[in-house]
This record gives C-alpha cells, sequence and structure tokens, in this order.
C-alpha cells in the first residue's frame, strides 16, 4: 500500500495490545541511539540483506504501521522489515494464560492492571543482544547506555534523513576484526572486550546462530557455553531475543528493586524469597520480570 511517497504495510495486533505501554520502556534512555522515538512514532534503521533501511512504526486502529519513507524497499527486505517489528514487539505470544495467572497473583496482580497490554520488549538481533547482556553486567544502567552509544557510533552504519542522524548496529563481522585495544578506547574492560570478541568470532564463522539456538532443548546451556555469559545474560538474551517465556533472570538488581517496593519491604527478597514467590509464575517468569521492571519506570 502506498500513503504518498512512503509505502507502508500494516501489521495487525492483538486486542490485549497497548503500543503506548511499549512506548514507555522503549523511551527509558535519553541515549539511545538505535532508534528514535518522537510524538509516539519509531524511527529505526536495519541493515538487511545488505542494504540499510529506515522505516517508521506508529499505531493505528488495530494495527501497527510501519512507513518507508525513502521509499519501498525490495520485497524481501520489507518482509524482514516486518518480522522484525513483530519480533520485536512480541506479536506472536497468546498472553491470556499470563494474564490469568496473574490476575490471582499477590505480587502481579496489581502490576499487570496497570500496564495490560505492555508486551516484552525485545531485541530480535542475537549479536546486539548478546552484547548487550555483557555490556551490562555488573555496571549501571545509565553507563551501559553510554557504552552501547560509544560502540554503535563507532563501528555502526548510519545515514541521514531530514537532519537526523540514523544509526544500525554493529555487525559481527566488523567486530570480530578488531582487537581487544579497540574495545577498551570505549572504556569497555578488557574482559568484556574480550568476550565481545568471541561472540562476534562465533557469530562471524556462522557456529553461533539464532535460528540454531532456537531449535536447542536446552538454550540456557547453549549459552553459557559461550564465554562471559553467565545465568544473568543467559536467561537475558533468552527473554529478550530467544522468545523463553521461562526465561528468569533471577539474580538481577531490577528485579529485585521492583519486588521490594511491590511488597513493601524494608530490605531487597533473597534469592530464595523470590523463588518461593515466583512459583506461581512457571512458564510466564519472563513476563513476570518485565512488568515489574515496568513498575520501575
Amino acid at each position: 500500500m502506498r500513503q504518498g511517497e512512503a509505502l507502508f504495510v500494516e501489521i495487525k495486533t492483538p486486542a490485549d495490545f497497548n503500543f503506548e505501554e511499549c512506548l514507555v520502556h522503549l523511551g527509558r534512555s535519553s541515549q539511545e541511539n538505535l532508534y528514535q522515538l518522537k510524538d509516539g512514532v519509531v524511527t529505526k534503521l536495519l541493515k538487511l540483506n545488505g542494504q540499510l533501511v529506515l522505516f517508521r512504526v506508529m499505531s493505528v486502529a488495530g494495527a501497527l504501521r510501519i512507513e518507508f519513507p525513502l521509499g519501498a524497499p525490495p520485497e524481501a527486505e520489507r518482509k524482514r522489515a516486518v518480522a522484525y517489528v513483530e519480533d520485536w514487539f512480541d506479536l506472536a505470544t497468546d498472553l491470556r494464560g499470563f494474564y490469568a495467572m496473574a490476575e490471582t497473583d499477590p505480587v502481579l496482580g496489581g502490576v499487570v492492571q496497570q500496564y495490560y497490554g505492555l508486551r516484552v520488549m525485545g531485541v530480535p538481533d542475537l549479536f546486539e543482544a548478546l552484547v548487550w547482556a555483557v555490556m551490562g553486567q555488573q555496571i549501571n544502567l545509565t553507563f551501559a547506555y553510554t557504552l552501547k552509544k560509544r560502540f554503535v557510533e563507532n563501528y555502526g552504519e548510519s545515514l541521514v534523513y531530514e537532519g537526523e542522524k540514523y544509526w544500525a548496529f554493529p555487525n559481527a563481522e566488523t567486530i570480530a576484526a578488531l582487537d581487544v585495544a579497540d574495545l577498551r578506547a570505549l572504556q569497555l574492560t578488557g574482559r568484556k572486550a574480550e568476550y565481545i570478541l568471541g561472540i562476534a568470532s562465533a557469530m562471524a564463522t556462522g557456529d553461533l546462530k539464532k535460528e540454531r539456538l532456537l531449535q536447542e532443548t536446552d538454550m540456557e546451556s547453549s549459552l553459557l557455553e559461550l564465554r562471559g555469559i553467565g545465568a544473568w545474560s543467559a536467561n537475558y538474551v533468552m527473554m529478550k531475543c530467544l522468545h523463553s517465556q521461562s526465561a528468569f533472570p533471577l539474580a538481577d538488581v531490577g528485579l529485585h528493586n521492583a519486588l521490594k517496593a511491590q511488597l513493601e519491604m524494608d530490605r531487597k527478597p533473597t534469592i530464595e524469597e523470590i523463588t518461593v514467590l515466583a512459583k506461581n509464575w512457571e512458564g510466564w517468569q519472563a513476563y513476570a520480570t518485565f512488568y515489574l521492571w515496568r513498575s520501575l519506570l
């Protein structure tokens, strides 16, 4: 379909989808440079089949509209952009089971009612998800965004449209060709630089692929084999990239802070206490975690 010069595609959204809630998560950092958010429209640049594709995502009645302001890309790239958005906003997941569980859950009931329609906002690209997980280890979110911004603007591709610069996440091949000193210059630790280079190399050679991980019966074990990926990072990637609803970053500081607030405790709950609280969340731990994170914004 065409609207003026900008071709657009519409994706039907579930009845319980709330775009505005998703935008709250997307807007959580002023340092984000992999998309721009303005007046309820998200603009993003991706490299698809070797071609830079700029698109906008907005909400219309019962659907998300994807517009291509630079003109229609070839059909293959257009389909990839649509698949990316469906993945990014987790549109394929049926949340009725989650909402039924949460309705009577003493921790989640109020949170889910307040943010109803929120989806786990994903990181569809496996390399990006793994790099972000490594960057975020044992530092605060603000500094993690600073590192990512430097990483993207040093090694990603970009284009300028209407005076704004848009960035695509660096590809694994580009990063695999670097050395530790290159990444240390961004203020990454030597250890994190080594981890990212190792992940980049595995992806560049094809030894590590999202499609292969999705077929694994034990994704967590496969991720834990990667140097630098521990339990928190593995579960973060499973949750944000691989759509594992039972992924549970149990040691996450944000999760602990959210539970402390929801339970009105004067301390953070212990891992043992969280494990007991989460028994009712079986099969929906990822969504429980994401909704609790939302309560902190």
